[in-house]
């Protein structure tokens, strides 16, 4: 025993107090050290670069709803229906990504108001398995669209996702054409689908109810693309320009309508469906 110990324990030294060990957080952005309870209260947005990090279903929907929405149940589809394993299995894998998450899956739908517009409200949650887009996912968006066309209310998503879910092959793929029939069904209906792009939006969902809004907004500094950078080099040969795939070159160069920091967002929803709703009456 050291000399040092000694004196400690002959002192009367306060006893070490247990303090949380997630007061500081590190920006993903910036690398700055930041309290989490003023990141918290920022919306989760960096306020030294404004670095948008990304969050779950249920804080998104805390956000831009007014208070009293109803989470729509969570489709049931079959679990596993390749069999698949990898390195692991899959019902292993989406046993893990359940465990942690308080959804059943990465798309969660929510029906509400967005300052007294009554809206139905899809979150996808990078999360659980990178918001990958499975059976399950598509069940849901289509269950959100058909109780948005039931109650004559506006369809906005929030995307993230890495893609299709390669553990459900094809049939993951068959949800990019699922949910595109469904976005003809709210246009029959006169209804707007709205989309707001968050980081990452990549891969098959870009490919498809993604890019399909009447309207296209993104949140800052978003990762917005198919294929990834790497690829794309290699496969043209070329450099490619300074922020590409990023929300603010795609606004400028025409892909997206807005980009919208995340404390303007609710305002933002609530504006473009009173803009929308009121042109289709019009019409």
């Amino acid at each position: 025993m050291s000399w040092l110990s000694e004196v400690r324990k002959r002192l009367p030294f306060a006893p070490k107090r247990d303090t949380p060990d997630n007061l500081w957080r590190k920006c993903p952005g910036c690398g700055e050290m930041l309290f989490t309870k003023e990141y918290e209260d920022n919306l989760w947005v960096c306020p030294r670069c404004e670095h948008h990090g990304r969050i779950g279903a249920d804080t998104r929907l805390g956000q831009v709803m007014d208070e009293g929405y109803t989470i729509l149940p969570a489709p049931r589809v079959k679990e596993d229906p390749l069999k698949f394993r990898d390195t692991k299995k899959y019902a292993d894998r989406l046993r893990a990504a359940r465990s942690g998450a308080p959804h059943p899956d990465a798309l969660t739908t929510a029906e509400g108001r967005i300052d007294g517009r009554k809206a139905v409200v899809g979150v996808q949650d990078f999360g659980f398995m990178g918001g990958s887009m499975g059976m399950a996912v598509g069940d849901a968006f289509v269950a959100g669209v058909q109780r948005a066309v039931e109650t004559g209310s506006p369809y906005v998503i929030f995307t993230a996702a890495g893609g299709a879910r390669m553990q459900e092959g094809i049939l993951s793929l068959m949800q990019m054409p699922r949910t595109t029939v469904a976005i003809r069904r709210l246009h029959d209906a006169g209804l707007p689908y709205i989309v707001v792009l968050t980081d990452p939006t990549t891969g098959g969902v870009t490919a498809s109810y993604a890019m399909l809004g009447d309207v296209q907004i993104a949140e800052p500094n978003a990762l917005i693309g198919f294929a990834g950078q790497r690829v794309i080099q290699d496969t043209i040969r070329e450099q490619l320009p300074e922020g590409f795939q990023r929300s603010e070159y795609l606004h400028e160069h025409g892909m997206l309508d807005m980009v919208v920091p995340r404390g303007e967002m609710k305002e933002t929803l609530a504006r473009t469906i009173d803009y929308l709703t009121t042109a289709r009456q019009a019409a």
